[in-house]
């Protein structure tokens, strides 16, 4: 009776195997990575308006960091890139209402985004500094000088130094930008102490105006740029997150950092 019993349960396990299996199968059927393999297109927003990361060239052509990052994951997938370029604040929308894949955009990974969209591990990492004015702020030598009632910060909306200008220098005037270029020229026309960004944005424009500005180029956050997606796929953000290891540990973002990074650090 008991070996009857043992072999009843084994054809019934056996049996249930197939809708196992089935089930697993409709799952990852489900998965925007499937439906990506499947169309053959990869959509990825930018905002291409972000050198060394995303900018276009003298033909128009989408460039940079990011632009070689998203081929790479393209090619690696077997599928044809398609390049969204759109605002910044229209990305995170974007992502949410599938209009858009992913963001590779120079997007900083932090806990309060991730309530909403979900992050692989970063291929790039930077950290705020500042430019400042050499007309309003030439005494200041450290970023929390900043914090006084008599200065005035640009920042670009819905980035990460928007999210903390208020918090990091509640004394301070906050005056919010669309634009990069403009919170730039506000520091640079000294209608503004200071333009808080990332530290490559920040040196950059150093050097493109020497005379009216100098930068604090130490940074005073950590700043992890992270491919970003929708919510709750398990498959696409196991894939992605293992791109990124395997292009870490091959050597792929040393060369993308050297090539488009480093030349603006010297």
């Amino acid at each position: 009776m008991l070996r009857r019993s043992v072999l009843i349960l084994a054809v019934l396990a056996f049996a249930a195997l197939p809708a196992m299996a089935q089930t697993s199968f409709d799952i990852n059927k489900q998965s925007l990575l499937t439906d990506i393999v499947n169309r053959k297109k990869l959509v990825v927003g930018m905002e291409l308006k972000y050198p060394p990361f995303e900018s276009t060239d003298a033909k128009g052509q989408p460039v940079g960091l990011d632009v070689e990052l998203a081929r790479l994951a393209a090619k690696d997938l077997g599928v044809e890139l398609e390049i969204k370029d759109m605002e910044w604040t229209g990305l995170i929308p974007a992502l949410q209402t599938g209009k858009i894949d992913l963001i590779i955009s120079g997007i900083t990974g932090t806990l309060e985004r991730s309530k909403t969209i979900t992050f692989t591990s970063p291929y790039f990492t930077t950290g705020l500094c500042a430019l400042l004015s050499a007309k309003r702020a030439p005494d200041v030598t450290k970023v929390d000088e900043l914090n006084d009632p008599k200065r005035i910060i640009a920042v670009k909306t819905g980035t990460t130094s928007d999210l903390l200008a208020a918090k990091r220098f509640p004394k301070a005037t906050i005056n919010r930008y669309k634009d990069e270029s403009a919170c730039v020229q506000e520091v640079v026309n000294g209608r503004a102490d200071a333009f808080i960004y990332d530290q490559l944005s920040i040196a950059k424009h150093a050097k493109e105006y020497p005379g009216a500005t100098k930068a604090i180029l130490t940074p005073f956050t950590y700043e992890p740029f992270c491919i970003a997606m929708h919510k709750g796929d398990f498959d696409l953000w196991n894939w992605f997150e293992m791109f990124v290891t395997l292009r870490k540990a091959d050597g792929t973002l040393d060369d993308l950092r050297k090539q488009f990074v480093e030349p603006l650090l010297h």
